[in-house]
């Protein structure tokens, strides 16, 4: 029997170059920066092995150091500057668009929905998450001379 999966879709218009934006996303170092949906939480570690079967993981924690979870998947496509599909480690399928618009670069994320959680608070956390990388990509591209 095959069960339909909800899929949710999350987005934003990051104000920096897609190559930037690129960098940002896939950079270990990058991901640790802005990869938390609150502020009560953090990335302690990532790794990505950026290449169609690489594998990549995000650890997140509580700072308070309550809870934790490791964030692992499978890359099924990678193409630079433009798209990244991965499978997570529960079979649930997300798909990454970057596309450039006059400078900006419109990030799409789309994902299947698990069922621990509402539909609801799986958008608001994603959207967070990606809320947080917009600010920290402009932040450091403005910066930049």
């Amino acid at each position: 029997m095959n069960i339909k999966k909800s899929l949710i879709t999350v987005e934003v218009i990051v104000d920096a170059p897609i190559e930037m934006v690129w960098e940002n996303w896939t950079n270990p170092t990058a991901i640790t920066k802005w990869n938390n949906a609150s502020d009560d939480w953090h990335t302690t570690k990532a790794e990505n092995d950026l290449r169609i079967g690489g594998k990549f993981l995000s650890r997140m924690e509580a700072k308070d150091g309550t809870e934790g979870f490791d964030f692992i998947g499978v890359y099924d496509n990678v193409k630079t500057n433009e798209l990244i599909e991965y499978t997570l480690e529960d079979d649930r399928k997300v798909k990454i668009s970057f596309t450039s618009q006059n400078g900006k670069t419109k990030v799409v994320e789309t994902f299947e929905a698990e069922s621990e959680n509402s539909l609801e608070l799986q958008f608001g956390g994603w959207q967070s998450i990606l809320d947080n990388f917009k600010k920290y990509t402009e932040a450091h591209f403005i910066n930049k001379p």
